[in-house]
């Protein structure tokens, strides 16, 4: 199929002015029954939609190693999701009797206010790992719902872990954002993974209109996802199956991963009239110093598995060039990719290498950092090649993302999964986007 648009389309993109784009002109209409409320029951069963440089076509997405070339390097991410949702109910004690009432009944206790406290990211200890490692306490930043009604004192709820029974306790210590930071005690050994486990309850998409069910515990994760963190999935990794990995690995496709933990802000709607105005929400990466190493093997180019694994790549590209610069902090600000000069940009192998150097200089074989990156119309692209993601939400950063990586083409792509019956969002079905030859 021959897209519409394209020509119209990429002129705008090449003279776009990212800080100036309206996001209401990256809307379309979506159905509420064109979202997918549920996986299909073979993951890798979903559609494919092909985009190759700028032609159309579908496929199933078992069969995805079928359009990729030997030899390529594909890159998925690694985080798992936690058990971010936590519900407690404020105690209160029962209204005593009336004065006139001589008897002096004790008080007893009353279901009180139902506050939901959604952890997004860890404080003491700051480190993911070693914050779910933590014993007895630990503190989170967190969005806590129903706040009005928690003016003061600890929240406590019994809880079983094991065959122990314990008490957790919340206390709200300083705002932070639009949260708080929540400081957590229980009494017991357990770590807070092991609470989060037998008390959490693992939040899914707000558009999906519906409770969490035991088969989301299973299917709202990766079959390779490892590294606890996310409170949101990778979901373009959702349909990889063992059978698709090793149908990959048969025809010589190299695989690595990242690890950047996707928060709640991934939801977070653009409410500003210019994009200039969207905060970006900050997210935590880790990548090994072999998959630096597997880049620059492969000339600094990669296959993307979701726009998760996109921005952590492409933040890599920036993350080298303050590495170059002698900079500590490699955190890439929200604005960072459309400030640099227009001078000759430096080659993604030697900013890969930068960090590299970084690496050695501080005696890690994992760099942990963080990024606030845009990716919009108007960016420049180092390091992905290709990509593999879901069909996201109208005026989304995630919409923004995929203009940008098919050149403003992004009309002609939903035009053809609407009118194709694909399914949309996190349980839809997928897409392999290759903008120009591999």
């Amino acid at each position: 199929m021959k897209p519409k648009h394209t020509e119209h389309d990429a002129e705008a993109h090449m003279t776009m002015e990212p800080k100036h784009i309206h996001i209401k002109d990256y809307n379309y209409p979506l159905p509420d029954e064109r979202i997918a409320k549920f996986p299909l029951k073979q993951r890798d069963a979903s559609k494919l939609l092909l985009y190759k440089q700028g032609h159309i076509s579908e496929d199933i997405f078992s069969n995805i190693h079928k359009h990729l070339p030997t030899g390529t390097l594909m890159v998925f991410n690694n985080t798992r999701v936690v058990r971010a949702r936590l519900h407690f109910r404020k105690d209160r004690t029962a209204a005593k009797t009336a004065a006139t009432d001589t008897v002096n009944q004790a008080a007893t206790p009353a279901p009180g206010a139902l506050i939901e406290i959604f952890i997004l990211e860890p404080a003491t200890p700051a480190e993911y790992q070693e914050n779910f490692l933590s014993r007895g306490e630990c503190s989170w930043y967190c969005l806590v719902g129903n706040l009005k009604k928690w003016k003061t004192g600890s929240l406590h709820r019994k809880i079983i872990v094991g065959t122990e029974t314990i008490t957790l306790s919340a206390t709200r210590c300083e705002a932070h954002g639009t949260g708080h930071r929540i400081e957590f005690t229980w009494n017991s050994n357990h770590t807070w993974a092991e609470i989060l486990e037998a008390t959490g309850e693992l939040p899914i998409p707000p558009y999906l209109n519906r409770k969490t069910e035991e088969s989301d515990l299973t299917t709202y994760q990766t079959v390779y996802s490892k590294v606890k963190g996310s409170v949101a999935a990778p979901t373009a990794g959702l349909h990889f199956t063992p059978h698709v990995l090793e149908a990959l690995n048969a025809h010589g496709i190299d695989c690595e991963e990242v690890t950047l933990h996707v928060g709640a802000g991934t939801f977070k709607p653009v409410k500003s009239e210019e994009i200039g105005d969207h905060d970006m929400h900050t997210e935590h990466i880790a990548v090994h110093r072999r998959t630096i190493e597997k880049l620059l093997a492969h000339d600094g180019a990669a296959i993307a598995v979701g726009t998760t694994s996109v921005r952590t790549l492409e933040s890599l590209y920036y993350m080298g060039l303050l590495a170059m610069d002698g900079h500590e902090d490699l955190h890439v600000d929200q604005w960072m990719p459309y400030s640099l000069p227009s001078a000759e940009p430096v080659p993604v192998c030697t900013a890969l290498r930068a960090l590299l150097t970084y690496m050695d200089m501080h005696e890690t074989d994992v760099l942990h950092s963080s990024t606030q990156i845009i990716i919009a119309p108007g960016y420049t692209f180092h390091i992905v090649k290709a990509m593999v993601t879901n069909f996201h939400q109208p005026q989304s950063t995630l919409l923004l993302l995929v203009s940008a990586f098919v050149h403003g083409d992004w009309r002609s792509i939903y035009d053809y999964a609407l009118g194709h019956d694909f399914r949309f969002l996190s349980y839809g079905d997928s897409s392999l986007l290759i903008p120009s030859a591999l």
